[in-house]
């Protein structure tokens, strides 16, 4: 800012001067005190510059007694998830109040590695969303898979200084932290050297091996899955992220545990957000709805979702309605369905009764396209040859991602490969590497999915975005990993070896350039699909939750394209149990 900029703000603040917009008749939420104020805002560029009574403007719009909130931040949320570009994320959450997102692209780090990253951020200046990045800390997440890239410190460090990456994501290497790994060390002290903030990912984690992790400068967690564990980490001074995504639905739970003494640690974050669940339930405004609806009180609800998660990411230009901040605003109707009538970013009103009103301008993709590499891969890739009908399977627990570890008996032909038999409900499951046309492929069995006829393969594995695939036997197995190798990435069922439904996603194959209208279309017809075609439990969300069986820091086994891993061992193991 300059110093004639400032002085304008100065006397805009002090009424010597004309603000260039003033929103009056306002019910301001003031975060800080925790009450609702009647006033008028005055605005200078996309600076907040005074808030009260009797402000002249260039500009006026009259609130008409509507509530005033900041713009609303989430805290934690994969892009990629969505399965939309970034741009196209931003027209879709934009118009439902959230203004800032910090956002970990591991996703497409893991498959493009920083081209991906720069594909990220140069798309994140094609939309009115304030779009913060991390550096993704953990490509790939582990040792135990095989990744598109690999990214060290020495290779962050090239991008690592841009303003617009607050400093290193989820660092779901947990035990690589505890055990004070080299490489790992590597990275938090590339973070230390550029003064920025690090990021948790932590599942489970407790004890004397919580301190080694939090001692690292680890920030916060957005794991937590109990009461007991999110008090723990909030004991140790971690910032507590409360998810509610498409696959993973922890706030009402952890509701429980938010009290007037810790609430200034908690924060609220999608991880992972689907567009279908967007246009059906909402973005951080659902969040907010949801809190109140468990009794939270409204105007605290809203500080976890703006000031809070600000502070906590030292983002100290935003967060809540104060003079000198960024004019980040959104006027609701109410303080229970949070509908945004209008949402201001950076002083310039960008979305009005639901409607984005920037013009939608696309990066380009094609740094980022043709991802999918498969060598030799044939339905013999997906025999096995068991000595034993007895196997360790991934069981699938509704409402989340994490798995547990079972055994089971299985049918066996003579060869020793798997017979489905649809009253037992376990499926043949396989990763298959596609970066690097190793050949590789990993076999296990799923419970719980569900599924009785055909196959659904997607190129969307978490977090190292293989092709996973799952089925009733090779041959349709085999031909929607064929269908989706020739699609360049994307999602598809099969039934009888035919293509019944399908989501090209050509960028990194992990991303659609389509509208967020269209993929959530897609993805709902995908969902119908595959409950009335192939039969999956319609109390697991068919894709997502298939995405997340290939990862390994989540307990509490998984499969990979090297194999079955096991979360409390933190290797693999066998296929047959003993």
């Amino acid at each position: 800012m300059s110093k004639a900029e400032l002085k304008n703000l100065i006397d805009v603040a002090a009424g010597r001067k004309s603000a260039d917009l003033v929103i009056k008749n306002c019910k301001i939420v003031n975060v800080f005190c925790g009450e609702i104020e009647d006033g008028d805002i005055a605005i200078v560029g996309n600076k907040i510059a005074g808030i009260g009574k009797d402000y002249a403007g260039k500009k006026i719009i009259d609130a008409q007694g509507k509530f005033a909130a900041p713009g609303f931040i989430d805290a934690h949320i994969h892009i990629e998830s969505s399965y939309i570009s970034p741009e196209q994320l931003g027209k879709i959450i934009v118009p439902l109040g959230t203004t800032t997102i910090i956002a970990d692209p591991h996703e497409i780090a893991n498959v493009c590695g920083l081209e991906g990253m720069k594909y990220m951020l140069g798309a994140a200046k094609k939309t009115a969303l304030n779009i913060i990045y991390a550096m993704p800390s953990c490509v790939p997440a582990t040792p135990f898979e095989d990744a598109g890239a690999i990214l060290e410190a020495e290779d962050m460090e090239e991008i690592f200084g841009d303003e617009n990456i607050f400093g290193l994501g989820e660092f779901m290497n947990a035990v690589g932290v505890v055990n004070a790994d080299e490489k790992v060390l590597n990275k938090i002290l590339l973070a230390k050297k550029f003064h920025k903030l690090i990021d948790g990912h932590a599942p489970n984690l407790s004890g004397k091996n919580l301190n080694a992790y939090v001692c690292a400068g680890i920030l916060g967690d957005h794991e937590c899955m109990t009461v007991e564990e999110m008090q723990e980490k909030i004991s140790r001074g971690m910032y507590i992220l409360i998810r509610e995504g498409s696959a993973c639905h922890n706030l009402r739970e952890l509701l429980k545990g938010v009290t007037e003494k810790n609430l200034r640690r908690c924060l609220l974050c999608s991880d992972d957000r689907q567009p279908k669940t967007i246009f059906d339930a909402g973005h951080m405004n659902s969040h907010l709805k949801i809190c109140v609806e468990e009794g939270l009180n409204p105007v605290d609800a809203i500080q976890m979702a703006t000031l809070n998660a600000a502070e906590a990411f030292k983002l100290f230009d935003r967060g809540a309605i104060k003079p000198g901040l960024r004019a980040d605003i959104v006027l609701l109707n109410d303080l229970k369905n949070f509908f945004a009538e209008k949402v201001f970013i950076g002083g310039e009103l960008v979305a009005e009764d639901g409607n984005y009103l920037p013009k939608i301008i696309s990066h380009d993709i094609s740094k980022v396209r043709g991802s999918v590499r498969v060598k030799n891969f044939s339905v013999d890739s997906l025999k096995m040859n068991l000595p034993s009908n007895k196997v360790n399977a991934i069981k699938i627990l509704p409402g989340g991602v994490v798995t547990k570890k079972i055994t089971a008996e299985i049918e066996l032909d003579a060869a020793g490969d798997f017979i489905f038999n649809p009253a037992q409900d376990i499926c043949k499951v396989a990763v298959v590497e596609r970066h690097h046309d190793t050949g590789k492929v990993g076999l296990g069995f799923l419970a719980g999915y569900g599924i009785k006829f055909g196959a659904v393969a997607v190129s969307v594995a978490h977090d190292s975005h293989n092709i996973i695939v799952a089925g009733v036997n090779n041959f349709e197995m085999a031909f929607a990993v064929k269908s989706l190798i020739e699609m360049e990435g994307g999602m598809v069922l099969v039934k009888d070896e035919k293509i019944i439904s399908s989501l090209p996603l050509p960028i990194a194959g992990i991303m659609s350039d389509d509208s967020g209208e269209q993929v959530s279309k897609n993805l709902e017809r995908l969902h119908e699909i595959a409950y009335a075609e192939l039969g999956i439990n319609k109390n697991v969300e068919p894709i997502m939750t298939l995405t997340f069986m290939s990862l390994p820091v989540i307990p509490e086994i998984k499969l990979t394209d090297r194999g079955l891993f096991d979360y409390e061992s933190f290797n693999f193991i066998s296929i047959t149990a003993e």
